[in-house]
């Protein structure tokens, strides 16, 4: 059992926490440093699915919107990784 959670992990409970932690640490400074707070971010989801409600399908169009600026960065960094993964 232990193994098959390493596995899924890539490393033992305990070092996948203290690197999540970590991680964490680092992302909430950033968000931090460009005024988000916890609150505006859980706001800004709860407002778009009232804005959803309210002006209808409309507001869908946003969703590719939001697609098209995260796919500039998430097909990139995809890319490099799987090519520098083949490397290996």
């Amino acid at each position: 059992m232990a193994d098959g959670v390493n596995r899924f992990l890539g490393d033992s409970i305990g070092r996948t926490i203290i690197k999540l932690i970590v991680v964490c640490l680092i992302v909430g400074f950033v968000l931090a440093f460009f005024g988000f707070t916890p609150d505006n971010i859980v706001d800004t989801i709860r407002y778009y699915f009232l804005d959803l409600w309210y002006n209808g399908f409309q507001a869908l169009g946003r969703v590719g919107d939001y697609l098209l600026l995260g796919a500039i960065i998430v097909v990139p960094v995809f890319i490099v990784l799987r090519l520098l993964s083949i490397r290996r």
